[in-house]
């Protein structure tokens, strides 16, 4: 019976808008096992409640296109899922729910003697699934990544600084991604994108080798503003922790608050409807077993 531990993510970190992202120290664990004649979704955790037990669930949904993938129809199953990463806060749960289905069905397939499903088609479709990258690429690879799309998805790897720690800041309320991309303009101002591709190639400095550098790195013009309407706290919450010194930033589409910071400078503290999350940076991304 296969198993895979898949990690939370942040994407964007401030300017590298839906190429940037980071695997974070917080993992769902599922295991599926094949089941002839039905279909079995068993949930508890994050999101329990919310989630549907049929086909409609999403990590049925990608193992069902990694079959299809291979030219093979899905048999009935058990899913079981251990959820620990929030939903609909930004840290990738999505992603998370992707990548894991579609590497369940790759050992799957290999247990019913079909072809294999190598790295690179596991992140197109993954990203075909998910609609961009910047998620799933850390969640499949670890560490840090730049992730972008020409004739096909593609992925670069690399090591975060290993003094670099984080804390999630994640509110009551969820917000979903299609609300939180609505409200970006179609078009931005040519210094703001100038401002921004700086910045972000800045941030690949910081994080792999100039730490000192992450407050200024993490600037960003192109998307966090925008969204202050759907998240009003979380973007004073930004705000005041950049003016204390942390390095924050809106986590993906929010509205959890990331807050980068250097092991042994003081940790930013607690934030009043927010619950705070200490996460390590984890060198490994998902993990079968």
């Amino acid at each position: 019976m296969p198993s895979v531990r898949v990690p939370a993510t942040s994407a964007n970190l401030g300017p590298g808008f839906d190429a940037l992202g980071l695997a974070l120290g917080l993992h769902d664990e599922l295991d599926a096992e094949v089941l002839p004649g039905t279909l079995e979704v068993h949930v508890t955790g994050e999101g329990a409640e919310d989630v549907p037990r049929d086909s409609r669930h999403l990590v049925v949904r990608a193992l069902a296109a990694a079959f299809s993938a291979a030219g093979a129809e899905l048999p009935g199953l058990r899913l079981t899922c251990r959820n620990r990463i929030p939903h609909g806060r930004g840290l990738g749960s999505s992603a998370a729910a992707v990548v894991a289905g579609v590497l369940l069905g790759r050992e799957l397939l290999a247990e019913l003697g079909h072809g294999p499903l190598d790295d690179a088609a596991a992140l197109e479709l993954t990203t075909a699934l998910e609609g961009h990258p910047d998620n799933v690429a850390p969640c499949l690879l670890g560490g840090f990544t730049i992730a972008w799309t020409d004739e096909r998805a593609r992925a670069v790897r690399l090591d975060p600084h290993p003094a670099v720690r984080a804390v999630a800041y994640v509110p009551e309320q969820p917000v979903s991604t299609e609300h939180a991309r609505s409200l970006l303009p179609a078009v931005v101002p040519h210094a703001d994108a100038a401002y921004n591709a700086g910045r972000a190639a800045l941030l690949v400095e910081a994080l792999t080798r100039s730490p000192h550098l992450l407050l200024a790195a993490t600037e960003d013009r192109l998307h966090q503003a925008y969204r202050e309407p759907a998240m009003p706290a979380s973007a004073a919450l930004v705000a005041a922790l950049r003016s204390s010194g942390a390095a924050a930033v809106v986590s993906g589409a929010g509205p959890t608050v990331l807050a980068l910071h250097v092991d042994g400078d003081p940790e930013p503290g607690d934030a009043a409807g927010f619950r705070r999350m200490p996460l390590d940076l984890v060198a490994a991304g998902a993990q079968v077993g």
